[in-house]
């Protein structure tokens, strides 16, 4: 049976800001981001806007297409740490969006870190049209966020999230950690009551990755002890905080609808979504990513070989791939169980003609997955070790 990958089915399209810049760089960071200059955040403002002008002819010339005249409704600023730039700045990317775009925004999301936030800059950023603030909290334990190399304190989410509110900010969203270096049972309860009586409308819990690309990563595969190395959590300990969240969020309203990811109802992440459910985005700056449906590409990684790319009239494109019926299979797995909506077996079967019923029966079985007729989703009590469920399902 042959198969031809088609575009998504939807009218809208999300965009992505990547600003690689950082106050320091996290001991766990393996991102491409780094500490420079403030004066180099205004030109590299200007590449992006460039970049975002002249997108679809840049498109045109390197074989790729979208769907027709999408709607923008999403827009998503990160980085690094895009609080830091001049709100004037973020103003005028949003400006060249909407210039650039049809666009119908009912979700533009800034990430920010505490420290970042004032009462200027806040109403700034609204004024702009940005409506939704991811903060990188990580934990609110100073010892924790000190031995991660943070440069916030847990004063400052405290002072940072009546600003937000005041401004008009309703919609805010705590990254927390689990398995950052020096925390215990007790400091993760801590850190995850404090953020749930604060209120945010969104939480998302990521479990420490311990990788190579980061200092951290580097210093734990030699068995050293700088970066508070020995001092992290054992899996089995990180296993039980994520637990512990999910008991705890469900019982303060939050609904789990992504493995990392708990929001009140309404509040779910719009422009994540997308991601999740393989919908077309756009990503523009130095290491952004792009997925039309049929083909990803990404931008280089170098803030600085991006912006002598865009200056000199060159596209930051380094590299497309076309999307094989095999790896949208797979893409059609693994992002649909990391949701717990899960994913319709019917139609994934039908779409790529292939049989997984006996697998899905197997794993069934031993208590991995569970069915609703067609809607096949992960045991929400397993998803701590989804990984290795996904593993299977897929070989």
């Amino acid at each position: 049976m042959a198969i031809v990958l088609q575009f998504c089915a939807v009218e809208t399209l999300g965009l992505y800001i990547q600003v690689p810049f950082c106050q320091t760089k996290c001991t766990y960071c393996n991102f491409h981001t780094g500490v420079v200059s403030a004066n180099r955040f205004a030109p590299y403002v200007d590449a992006v806007c460039t970049e975002i002008s002249r997108h679809a002819d840049v498109l045109h010339s390197s074989g790729i297409s979208l769907p027709d005249a999408p709607t923008a409704d999403t827009v998503y600023i990160g980085g690094g740490t895009p609080s830091l730039l001049d709100a004037a700045l973020l103003a005028r990317i949003l400006e060249t969006l909407r210039d650039n775009f049809a666009h119908s925004e009912k979700e533009v999301t800034l990430e920010a870190d505490p420290e970042t936030v004032e009462p200027d800059k806040a109403e700034q950023w609204v004024a702009a049209g940005i409506n939704r603030i991811s903060f990188g909290s990580q934990s609110f334990v100073d010892e924790e966020l000190k031995a991660a190399g943070r440069m916030h304190r847990r004063a400052d989410i405290y002072h940072a999230v009546p600003i937000l509110r005041a401004a008009g900010i309703g919609n805010i969203s705590f990254d927390l950690i689990a398995g950052l270096a020096k925390q215990t049972h007790d400091s993760w309860r801590r850190s995850l009551s404090e953020a749930i009586a604060l209120s945010p409308e969104h939480i998302s819990i990521y479990m420490m990755e311990i990788d190579e690309g980061s200092r951290l990563g580097l210093e734990v595969l030699r068995s050293g002890t700088r970066y508070s190395a020995p001092d992290l959590p054992s899996e089995e300990a990180m296993a039980e905080f994520y637990g512990w969240a999910q008991v705890e969020l469900q019982a303060a309203g939050y609904q789990q609808y992504e493995i990392s990811n708990w929001a009140r109802p309404g509040f779910a992440s719009k422009h994540n979504l997308k991601y999740w459910r393989r919908e077309p985005y756009l990503g523009f700056g130095a290491g952004a990513h792009s997925f039309s449906g049929r083909q990803r590409w990404a931008n280089v990684h170098d803030p600085a070989a991006y912006v002598a790319a865009i200056d000199s009239g060159r596209t930051a494109i380094e590299q497309i791939e076309a999307v094989t019926t095999n790896q949208a299979l797979e893409e059609e797995i693994f992002l649909g169980l990391r949701q717990l909506s899960g994913i319709d077996l019917r139609r994934i079967e039908r779409e790529y003609g292939v049989n997984l019923r006996e697998k899905i029966d197997r794993l069934s079985s031993t208590g991995l997955l569970e069915c609703h007729g067609d809607l096949i989703r992960l045991v929400p009590a397993k998803l701590s070790i989804s990984n290795e469920v996904l593993v299977e399902l897929l070989r």
